[in-house]
């Protein structure tokens, strides 16, 4: 008979694999129901059976984060680490009250699959990943570091140009940002733009520094995988024999 600590936390029992993927295909179906809430013509009687389904599920969830507070050990492990926290904001506006709706942040609690199906690829390629960054960590933070400059000095920019033709979209440094975010990764909403020589000119600047913000990244990464992936396979590689030992 297995233990309680056995069907919360392992996942090679049956009982276990039974626990979790119950609350997995919960989380599915209040994924779901939180669509489903979202259409405006919805009817009451359908309303009504979606909040009864949230209340259930709130229950649910509420008392599967007490068990694995219950079986953890310790149990600040479980509390602080990233399902911890992701399980603790599934549920707490609903006991709090909170004006936003956090229940479509239990999508993150499927990514639990890749423990239960031990999917070691996926798990490599996680590691992988993890070590593109580590290579690549100091290029990346003084990239976003200019990044970060180039965006106010976008939007003080843009405020200089724009601010006594169209004061009500460029009325502030604060109300260009918004401006300087869109154009910088070359989204270009179109809700606000320029409307003076200088203004435009400006903006194709921008535009084109926004090419090498988006790219720049991206560049990175690539380059950093492709090491983290020859270091994977340079240790994952069987030792070659030593063939002056062979010698007779």
């Amino acid at each position: 008979m297995p233990t309680l600590k056995q069907i919360v936390e392992k996942h090679d029992t049956p009982a276990g694999r039974i626990f979790d993927f119950s609350i997995l295909a919960m989380v599915v179906v209040t994924l779901f129901s939180y669509s489903l809430s979202t259409i405006p013509n919805l009817s009451a009687t359908g309303r009504i059976w979606l909040s009864r389904l949230e209340t259930l599920s709130f229950a649910v969830f509420s008392l599967e984060y007490l068990l694995r507070i219950y079986v953890a050990t310790p149990k600040r492990k479980y509390i602080f680490s990233f399902f911890g926290l992701i399980d603790l904001l599934a549920i707490l506006p609903f006991f709090i009250g909170f004006s936003v709706d956090l229940r479509s942040i239990r999508a993150l609690r499927l990514l639990r699959l890749f423990r239960i199906l031990k999917l070691a690829r996926y798990s490599a390629a996680v590691r992988r990943f993890h070590r593109a960054l580590i290579i690549a960590k100091e290029e990346i933070i003084l990239f976003l570091s200019a990044a970060l400059i180039i965006l106010y000095l976008a939007a003080v920019g843009i405020y200089q140009f724009e601010n006594e033709a169209q004061p009500e979209s460029f009325g502030s440094v604060f109300h260009c940002l918004w401006w300087a975010v869109a154009t910088l990764t070359t989204v270009g909403y179109g809700d606000v733009y320029p409307v003076t020589i200088g203004g435009r000119i400006f903006t194709f600047v921008i535009l084109v520094i926004g090419l090498g913000v988006i790219s720049v990244p991206a560049g990175l990464v690539a380059t950093a995988l492709a090491q983290a992936r020859k270091l994977e396979d340079a240790q994952n590689q069987p030792p070659v024999p030593d063939e002056t030992n062979n010698e007779v």
